[in-house]
C-alpha cells in the first residue's frame, strides 16, 4: 500500500494546524456558520441532524492494522465506541464535539490518514475496486493509478469549487466491482490491440435524484495521457457546468444538456493544450508509487486444513461458501468480513471488532484491509491454511455472519437516524428484512440477491442499483417506502424500474417477503438468480404479487 512520503506528512499536519484555528474561531465567534461551513466541508466535518459527523478518507479503501486500530481508538476516545463504513470506502464519527475534532484531525495524521476532500464540491476521495491487487479475474492493479489520480486531485486549486461534488473510480477488472459506470468519471484499465497500457473512460453517470449511466468518452486512453485528459474534463465541467441549480449542477446533466460529441469535443480541445503542459514528470510519479503496490511475499505452505475443516466444520464450510473470492494465488483467498449481522445496522463496527480486525490482519493477511463499497471490510491475502484460526478470531469477535452476496448483506444509509437530508429510517428497514429471512431460514435458498437502501432521493445506498431497490420517502407527514427492479451496479449497469405506490413503514418489510416469495416460485431452478428472473420475465408478474389488490380491481 502507498506509504507516506515527508511532504504528505508536512500536507496534513498543516492542515490540522489550519483547522484547529479555524474551529476556535468558530467556537469564540469570529467566524459565522455561513464562513465556516465551507472550511469544515473541506475538512470533512459535517453538520447533521443530531451532532457533527466527520467523514475520514480512506483513499481507494486501503488501509492497515496500524490504522485500523487508531480509528478505533477515536471511536473509544471521541465518539461512542463504534463507527461506520460507508459506500464511500470512506468511515464515518458521528458524534464528535466540534472542539475536539481538531485532535481527531491530529490523531488521524499519525497514521497517514485525514478527512481532506471528503466533503465539499471537489473532487471528494478516489475509490477503487476492493479487491484490488488480489483477485483472480483482475488484468491490473487500479490502486497505482486511483493513488495517482488522488495526489493529483489534492488541493487541485482549480477544482477546490466545482459546480458540484465530483467523484472517481476506477477497475482493472472486466468485473466492475467499484460500479465505475456510477461516477462522474469511471476509469477501467484496458491494453490496446498491440497490448499498451491505457483507460477506457466513461462519464457523466450517477445516482441521486437524476441517475444516469456513464457514458464512454474514450474507449482508450494511453497511460501518460491520463492526467492532462482528467484536467481537460474538469475544466470543460468547470467552465460550463451549471450553478443555477444545484440539483441540475452535476457533471451527469451537463453532459446530458450539452450531448456526448459536444463534450467529447470540448474535451479533446481542452486536451490538446493541456498534454503540452504535461512533460511526462507523472509518469516518473506513477513509476514511484507502482513500488509501494508490489504483492506481499506469499509464503509457501500446506493448505490441506482448510479441507479438513470444511469438511468437519459445517459453519466453517457455509463460510467459505459465502465469504471466499478467488486469489491470484491459488493457495490463498480473499476473505470479505460481513458488516451485516442480522439485526445490525449495516456498515457499523465497534471498536473492539475494529481492534480485532486490525490483529486478523496484522497476522494472517500481511498487515492488509480494504473497505468495500458494499460497507463490508476485506482481508485481501489471507492463506488457505490460515483460514480456520482467521474464521474462529472473527466468530469470537462476532463478526462471522456467512451471507456476503445474499438478502442481509444489504447496503443501507444511515437515514433519518443521523441525516439532516433524509426523509425516511433505513437502517430498521435493513435490520427488519434480515431478521424476516434468517427467522424464516431462506437466506441461501434465495441465493445471490443485492438489496439497496436510501433513507431519500440522494440515493447514499444506492437503491438504484439495488437488484431490489428501496427508496424512503416522505409522503403526508409519514414514511412511504418505493421499491425499484432490476438494478445493476456491474459492468452490465442498469437502473431500477420503480413498481408504483409506495409502501408505508408498516408494509415494506412484507412486500418485500411477497416479492422474494414470488421468485422462488418463477425461477427455472435454484441457479437463477433473483436479477436473472427479472431479465427474462420483467417487472409484470412482480408487480402482480406486490399490489394484488390494485390487480384484482382491474379484473373486476
Amino acid at each position: 500500500m502507498y506509504n507516506y512520503t515527508t511532504f504528505d506528512k508536512d500536507f496534513v499536519a498543516t492542515r490540522a494546524a489550519q483547522f484547529r484555528d479555524q474551529v476556535q474561531r468558530r467556537i469564540d465567534g469570529s467566524l459565522t456558520e455561513d464562513e465556516f461551513r465551507p472550511l469544515r466541508l473541506m475538512n470533512g466535518l459535517y453538520l447533521l441532524l443530531h451532532a457533527y459527523m466527520l467523514r475520514v478518507a480512506i483513499p481507494y479503501g486501503t488501509l492497515d492494522s496500524r490504522q485500523m486500530k487508531a480509528l478505533a481508538d477515536i471511536a473509544d476516545t471521541y465518539d461512542k465506541g463504534y463507527a461506520h463504513f460507508s459506500t464511500r470506502q470512506n468511515i464515518q464519527f458521528h458524534w464528535p464535539k466540534l472542539q475536539e475534532v481538531p485532535d481527531i484531525l491530529e490523531a488521524l495524521a499519525t497514521v497517514d490518514m485525514h478527512a481532506i476532500q471528503t466533503s465539499g464540491a471537489c473532487i471528494r476521495s478516489v475509490t477503487s475496486d476492493h479487491f484490488a491487487g488480489a483477485a483472480q479475474d483482475e488484468q491490473a492493479d487500479p490502486r497505482p493509478t486511483a493513488e495517482l489520480v488522488r495526489q493529483w486531485s489534492t488541493d487541485h486549486p482549480e477544482f477546490a469549487f466545482l459546480p458540484r461534488k465530483f467523484k472517481i473510480a476506477v477497475t482493472g477488472s472486466a468485473q466492475d466491482r467499484a460500479v465505475t459506470k456510477f461516477h462522474d468519471i469511471g476509469l477501467r484499465l484496458v491494453q490496446n490491440a498491440s497490448g499498451g497500457p491505457g483507460y477506457e473512460v466513461s462519464v457523466g453517470g450517477g445516482l441521486g435524484r437524476t441517475p444516469m449511466i456513464g457514458k464512454v468518452l474514450r474507449d482508450f486512453l494511453h497511460r501518460e495521457d491520463l492526467l492532462p485528459y482528467l484536467e481537460a474534463i474538469l475544466q470543460v465541467y468547470n467552465q460550463i457546468g451549471r450553478r443555477d441549480n444545484k440539483y441540475k449542477a452535476r457533471i451527469k446533466i451537463t453532459l446530458h444538456e450539452h450531448g456526448l460529441e459536444d463534450i467529447r469535443q470540448r474535451v479533446e480541445e481542452s486536451f490538446a493544450l493541456q498534454r503540452a503542459r504535461f512533460d511526462g514528470a507523472d509518469q516518473d510519479v506513477l513509476a514511484r508509487i507502482e513500488a509501494n503496490f508490489k504483492p506481499p511475499a506469499f509464503k509457501a505452505a500446506s493448505t490441506s486444513r482448510f479441507e479438513t475443516q470444511r469438511a468437519n466444520d459445517p459453519f466453517f464450510n457455509a463460510f467459505t461458501k459465502t465469504n471466499l473470492h478467488p486469489h491470484k494465488n491459488p493457495d490463498y483467498a480473499i476473505v470479505t468480513v460481513s458488516l451485516k449481522a442480522h439485526g445490525a445496522t449495516p456498515g457499523d463496527a465497534s471498536s473492539a471488532q475494529m481492534r480485532a480486525l486490525a490483529e486478523i490482519a496484522k497476522r494472517w493477511s500481511h498487515n492488509e484491509l480494504r473497505v468495500s463499497h458494499e460497507q463490508n471490510i476485506i482481508l485481501p491475502h489471507v492463506h488457505k491454511g490460515d483460514l480456520p484460526e482467521v474464521y474462529e478470531a472473527l466468530r469470537l469477535a462476532g463478526l462471522a455472519t456467512a451471507n456476503i452476496g445474499l438478502i442481509s448483506d444489504l447496503i443501507a444509509c444511515p437515514g433519518m437516524d443521523y441525516c439532516d437530508l433524509a426523509t425516511a429510517r433505513s437502517t430498521n428497514v435493513a435490520q427488519g428484512i434480515a431478521l424476516k429471512f434468517d427467522a424464516l431460514k431462506q437466506e441461501h435458498s434465495i441465493g445471490p440477491l443485492k438489496i439497496k437502501i436510501s433513507g431519500c432521493i440522494n440515493a447514499c445506498g444506492h437503491h438504484h442499483v439495488g437488484h431490489i431497490g428501496i427508496l424512503g420517502l416522505e409522503k403526508g407527514g409519514v414514511e412511504s417506502y418505493q421499491i425499484t427492479l432490476g438494478g445493476d451496479g456491474t459492468q452490465n449497469a442498469a437502473i431500477g424500474k420503480p413498481t408504483g405506490p409506495g409502501f408505508s413503514a408498516d408494509e415494506i418489510i412484507p412486500a418485500i417477503e411477497r416479492l422474494i416469495l414470488s421468485y422462488l416460485t418463477l425461477r427455472h431452478n435454484a441457479s437463477e438468480s433473483f436479477l436473472t428472473t427479472f431479465r427474462r420475465l420483467g417487472p409484470a408478474p412482480f408487480k402482480v404479487t406486490l399490489y394484488p389488490a390494485k390487480e384484482n380491481q382491474n379484473e373486476l
